[in-house]
């Protein structure tokens, strides 16, 4: 592995405390170069100001020293219903039909050398079209955005957030956002923040390299930052507001660490650190390991990356869980093959916080693997971490047009005056400056680049990685399904008060307990935990689904409680288990490849009703082996639609925008580089599922070698080269015949498709599969070349899908506008049956 010593660390210029006061009459802490921001916030093609969140934002037709040029126009919203949980913010845009720019006074940047920008944009209905839009975004010469479009981002706002280095040049001129429609479209946008970065520095030529050749400034795009341990921190309460998401849901396993005690004091800020770094709250709170994890064991973190481009990781640190000093030293991974051993004896004191920054190389693979872990050769035997931050480096460089000197439209906006500062004070401001400017030259390298924080643009999975936002905002349970409402006290009675010795799972929302109900029924009751990275909207979103469906292959519930703040659901009990049990643990037998691919067929019927048999639509979202569950006779049923997103079939056919959630390792990358969802997202995901199936072995397995890390990007390498044999479980190679083996290998790699519109429906996917259980049951034998049937039975299968009735074994008597068809002849058939009849049909038509 390769070793850097601590020389490397990079350390963040030193931020000395001054108070200013804000409008709210509220202290902060800042640095004496920095003046807290009170511009520019503008809210674009109104001559109305808006407060949000302590930001005086302030119509950009007001007047000021904003301009932008050529032609524009002003639009409003038209939907009068528009959500209330939405900000006025959001009810006007700016709009322009030909490439434009906002022009900001960047005369006073004070010691700053980077701009945050934040752009806002929603595409809510008005006289214009804006869900058509199709247009780039660029600044100091870097293209920020590229065929961007905000369609269907209709019901809450898209924030996208950047850090650009400020030019010398630019000190004395202006700072331009370039908006460029493509072609015949055009370009909006609802709001703007651009104000000087606090002088935080990402030194991007002087932090660890990991297979990276970054040295020179760049913009940063941020894509991740966690509170590790700890609860989210909301953008509003923070200094320049930026919002910490929970890491429970990145997690690769939850049992070999503890989130530690809440740290009441202030952290002892060293030089050069501050709020400005990262909040009080942050560096609070951590994840440690459990006290009997053994020596040389990980805790884990899993992130979808762009595999295309190198990021930025920063660690956060701060010892809040030593009793002294000198007891601690760890390591920390990126990528399973790479070693950066931590001293956290920071200053001489505990509670100290402290950075490490790593610029990590992009590698073809969407999947970074983060971790923290102890070793027999250093002392203690514990890891921690804080806080962790990832950023995209955005290297795109963009065509900058000659602006001429007088703009056609000249915007003036009001600067906030701030208090006068004492004589005393800015005397010791130019000697700290000096002082300051002098160290710099000093300990910096000559090729520097400095940058602040910005809020993120969130994202993660479940168990390995569960990408979280809410989306039910209601506060209680709808009292649609006060039907399914089970007393607490028959709960605790059915799981003998919740009795740890009948555990039977534990996952993202919390423990899993097997019950038995007053009237005998068994039952899975799944109750949330404090410490969970999930829920109220994902309890609620799993009752409103669930009380509406009723498939074989979808898991039933029973009921729900939400009494004494609790929340609880309550499924039917599946005696075996989950698919992944089956796959990976000695304690279950080895599933023979004929009911591995029978399972496989009855999970795909399930998403396939999802998709196409409910009558409103439904997405899974988080389809994997895990999510799989089987009853006493092997049937497979999909489980877990707490991530789930349900809406109009037609919109679907399109897509939905909407924040990324997902699993690591099964998440769709085109999903989550273009943050729009389609059927075919779990598609992406149940064909990761399906070579699970056929190599038993997880999706992210971080102890095997780099490259073979991903199970999707490692067994497409292998079936390219012909070497897919080599990586089949070794307990079925000699079951499967070869034409079967080819047969469910293109099924699986076509799910895998990067490009979405290549990946077939779930209806192709059951066919397929149905089709590698007959040959799989062919008696005569057949070379692997003569299996000629990949596009012959696509073809024939696709002819007459459309016209037949969903293969629903059971459904909801109350409503039945959940079936496709009315057929129930059909119903009542086997997917094997009806599979004959189109092959006989077929060679008949032939």
């Amino acid at each position: 592995m390769e070793k850097f010593n601590k020389s490397h660390r990079i350390h963040i210029p030193p931020l000395l405390v001054l108070g200013f006061l804000l409008q709210f009459s509220s202290l902060h802490l800042s640095s004496s170069a920095y003046n807290f921001p009170d511009k520019y916030f503008i809210n674009c093609g109104s001559n109305q100001d808006v407060s949000d969140n302590r930001r005086s934002f302030i119509g950009d037709e007001n007047s000021g020293s904003l301009s932008f040029t050529k032609p524009s126009s002003s639009v409003e919203s038209t939907n009068n219903s528009q959500n209330s949980n939405t900000s006025t913010l959001y009810n006007a845009a700016r709009v322009f039909r030909q490439q434009s720019s906002y022009a900001f006074d960047a005369t006073d940047v004070g010691n700053s050398t980077s701009y945050l920008v934040r752009l806002h944009f929603l595409a809510f209905a008005s006289a214009v079209d804006l869900s058509s839009a199709v247009f780039d975004v660029s600044a100091s010469g870097f293209l920020l955005l590229h065929n961007f479009t905000a369609k269907n981002y209709t019901n809450s706002p898209l924030v996208k957030e950047f850090f650009l280095p400020i030019s010398t040049n630019n000190k004395n001129t202006k700072f331009r956002i370039y908006f460029t429609p493509q072609q015949s479209s055009l370009a909006f946008v609802n709001a703007i923040e651009v104000f000087p970065a606090p002088p935080v520095d990402f030194n991007l030529s002087g932090a660890i390299k990991v297979g990276s050749r970054i040295g020179s400034s760049s913009v940063l795009q941020t894509v991740y930052r966690i509170n590790v341990g700890g609860q989210e921190i909301p953008s509003a309460g923070e200094t320049i507001w930026r919002k910490w998401v929970q890491d429970d849901n990145f997690l690769d396993q939850t049992n070999n660490s503890k989130a530690s005690q809440f740290y009441s004091s202030k952290p002892s800020y060293q030089s050069g650190y501050s709020e400005y770094v990262a909040p009080d709250l942050v560096y609070q709170t951590a994840r440690e390991m459990k006290d009997n994890i053994s020596v040389g064991s990980n805790i884990t973190w899993g992130f979808t990356v762009n595999k295309s481009a190198d990021h930025l990781v920063r660690f956060h640190f701060c010892d809040i869980i030593s009793v002294s000093l000198n007891v601690l030293q760890f390591n920390a991974y990126i990528n399973g093959n790479f070693k950066e051993e931590i001293d956290p004896n920071v200053g001489g004191q505990l509670a100290a916080p402290f950075c490490y920054d790593f610029v990590v190389g992009s590698h073809d693979s969407t999947v970074m693997s983060i971790g923290i872990g102890s070793a027999a050769n250093l002392l203690g035997n514990k890891a921690f971490l804080n806080g962790l931050e990832i950023f995209e480096i955005k290297e795109g460089q963009a065509a900058i047009p000659i602006e001429e000197e007088t703009s056609t439209n000249k915007i003036k906006t009001p600067v906030v005056i701030g208090s006068a500062v004492g004589g005393s004070v800015l005397i010791c401001i130019l000697v700290i400056g000096l002082f300051l400017f002098l160290r710099r030259r000093k300990t910096k390298p000559a090729e520097h680049s400095s940058w602040g924080h910005v809020p993120p643009y969130v994202g993660g999975g479940s168990s390995h990685s569960r990408i979280s936002d809410p989306t039910i905002n209601s506060s209680r349970v709808p009292n649609l399904h006060l039907g399914l409402k089970i007393p607490f006290a028959e709960i605790q009675l059915a799981t003998k008060n919740f009795n740890s010795k009948l555990i039977i799972g534990k996952g993202g929302f919390g423990n899993v307990y097997k019950g038995t109900l007053v009237n005998g029924t068994k039952v899975a009751v799944k109750r949330s935990s404090s410490e969970s990275g999930q829920g109220l909207p994902e309890f609620q979103t799993e009752i409103m689904v669930l009380s509406k469906i009723r498939h074989r292959h979808l898991v039933s519930l029973i009921g729900y409680c939400d009494e004494r703040s609790e929340m609880i659901l309550v499924y039917e009990f599946m005696e075996k288990g989950t698919l992944r049990d089956h796959l990976y643990s000695r304690d279950f037998p080895r599933l023979t490849w004929k009911q591995r691919l029978e399972i496989c067929i009855g999970a795909a019927q399930g998403l396939h009703y999802l998709h196409k048999g409910s009558s409103s639509g439904i997405i899974h979202r988080d389809v994997k082996s895990t999510n799989i569950l089987l009853d006493k006779n092997l049937v497979a049923k999909v489980a877990d639609f707490g991530l789930s997103k349900s809406g109009p079939l037609d919109e679907f056919e399109t897509h939905v925008s909407t924040n990324v959630k997902g699993t690591f390792g099964y998440l769709d990358p085109e999903y989550f580089r273009t943050e729009q969802l389609t059927e075919k997202s779990d598609v992406y995901s149940f064909g990761v599922v399906l070579l699970e199936v056929l190599c038993a072995r997880p999706a992210i397995d971080n102890l095997l070698p780099r490259e073979q890390m991903n199970l999707a990007e490692w067994a497409m390498k292998c079936k390219y080269k012909g070497l897919l044999e080599d990586i089949v479980d070794p307990s079925i190679k000699s079951q499967i015949n070869p034409n079967s083996l080819r047969k469910f290998s293109e099924t699986a790699e076509k799910c895998l498709q990067e490009d979405s519109a290549d990946r077939p429906a779930m209806s192709d996917v059951i066919w397929d599969l149905e089709y590698s259980l007959q040959l799989q049951q062919t008696p005569v034998p057949r070379e692997p070349h003569e299996d000629s049937t990949a596009n012959a039975s696509s073809a024939f299968i696709r002819h007459n899908v459309q016209r037949l009735p969903s293969l629903s074994t059971t459904v909801d008597g109350e409503d039945d506008s959940i079936l496709l068809g009315a057929d129930h002849d059909l119903l009542e058939m086997s997917a094997s049956e009806v599979f004959s009849q189109l092959r006989d049909e077929g060679a008949r038509a032939r």
